[in-house]
């Protein structure tokens, strides 16, 4: 009997941001399945005035040693402007986020930047609630950075990986948990949180 290849998750560096005074920096993970790669979240390619504060200093994954025509699917987390910043690398490749993220995203002001959301070519996916994307990964709704945010779920065995993006953007937030999305996650006994702006994913309390 062959035993199936395991569902591996890698982060990728793709750039740093200035928040506060403090390097913050930014990692899409992608997603090895048996049935496909998943990319989630695509960083940013380039700088924009919209978001000069931060100090973007991009690591393109088309200037990497990344296959980008190897991604078969991709993922927004959300779409603030460094998780959505890369789509227009990945035109044509079906790219899910929720439907509220999607329609907050093209009509709130001071959202992200619109040019990035709508690159040429991004074919878009809208999700409403949760959706298994593949066997063992599901798309799961976790309001609180923004309202469309959603965690990708991975089920490997007992106890889930998740990758959350935003979700949290410290571990802090995850050891006490005040939004919907941050309790929805740990409500999951997860074995472990990547998150877009630490290199280690979060890990729970040992009892």
């Amino acid at each position: 009997m062959t035993t199936p290849a395991p569902i591996t998750v890698t982060p990728v560096h793709v750039a740093d941001l200035v928040a506060e005074g403090e390097l913050m920096p930014v990692y899409v993970h992608v997603i090895d399945h048996p049935d496909g790669r998943v990319l989630v979240d695509t960083g940013l390619t380039q700088t924009h005035p919209l978001a000069a504060d931060l100090d973007p200093r991009p690591y393109p994954l088309d200037q990497q040693d990344f296959d980008v025509a190897g991604i078969d699917l991709v993922v927004n987390t959300h779409l603030h402007f460094d998780h959505c910043g890369g789509n227009h690398l990945f035109a044509g490749t079906p790219t899910y986020v929720q439907r509220q993220e999607l329609t907050d995203a093209r009509t709130q002001d001071d959202y992200t930047i619109r040019d990035w959301v709508d690159a040429p070519g991004v074919q878009y996916v809208p999700v409403d609630g949760e959706l298994e994307l593949l066997p063992g990964i599901r798309l799961v709704p976790a309001p609180g950075h923004t309202r469309g945010t959603q965690v990708v779920v991975i089920d490997t065995g007992e106890r889930p990986i998740v990758i959350g993006g935003d979700m949290a953007v410290w571990f802090g937030e995850l050891d006490d948990p005040q939004t919907e999305g941050q309790r929805l996650v740990r409500a999951l006994e997860p074995q472990a949180v990547w998150l877009s702006h630490t290199h280690e994913p979060w890990r729970p309390p040992r009892d």
